[in-house]
């Protein structure tokens, strides 16, 4: 299965967000590399909320070009064979958790469509949620400006709309 097919199998499986998941199959039925950066028209990404339930915090990254703490995420590549598998590689990456981390079950947590930058128009983002391991230590990346865990009561004063609700999504499947 390509990661084109596991994008489109995940998409019809998500239940939540149904006019911003239509949207998404919707490109992907138009543009069948939008999956992929060069994908002008916009494309997929995948990303992970790193949580660490046992301390009530979760881990953001100062992303280096936008200025924003932001969950991990970024580009499918073309090694990876699914949405989640992209989103698990982005999070040990730019969290420098190298093992341990594992997506917590139920497929996307929430979707997040966001204009960018020419020439491309539009990130359609899969939002996971990475479960840290007890005590997880993280290193910084080339990609981030800086990388901090926060409690959950501080995350809305430092990240954006996006990331308070991806976080809270993740907080109510956890069942807290």
């Amino acid at each position: 299965m390509s990661l084109y097919d596991d994008a489109v199998l995940v998409l019809k499986g998500y239940e939540d967000q149904p006019e911003l998941r239509d949207a998404y199959l919707e490109h992907l039925a138009a543009h069948p590399d939008g999956v992929y950066k060069p994908c002008r028209a916009g494309h997929v990404t995948a990303s992970a909320l790193v949580i660490d339930p046992a301390a009530g915090r979760v881990l953001l990254t100062l992303h280096k070009k936008l200025g924003l703490w932001l969950q991990m995420g970024g580009h499918c590549e073309p090694g990876d064979d699914t949405l989640v598998a992209a989103a698990l590689r982005e999070a040990r990456e730019e969290s420098g958790i190298a093992s341990g981390l594992s997506v917590l079950p139920g497929g996307p947590v929430r979707l997040d469509r966001h204009p960018i930058p020419a020439p491309c128009h539009w990130h359609l983002d899969v939002q996971y949620a990475a479960l840290a391991p007890a005590g997880a230590v993280a290193e910084i990346s080339e990609e981030s400006l800086d990388l901090r865990w926060f409690p959950y009561e501080e995350v809305a004063a430092v990240a954006d709309t996006s990331v308070v609700r991806l976080m809270e999504a993740t907080l109510a499947r956890l069942g807290g």
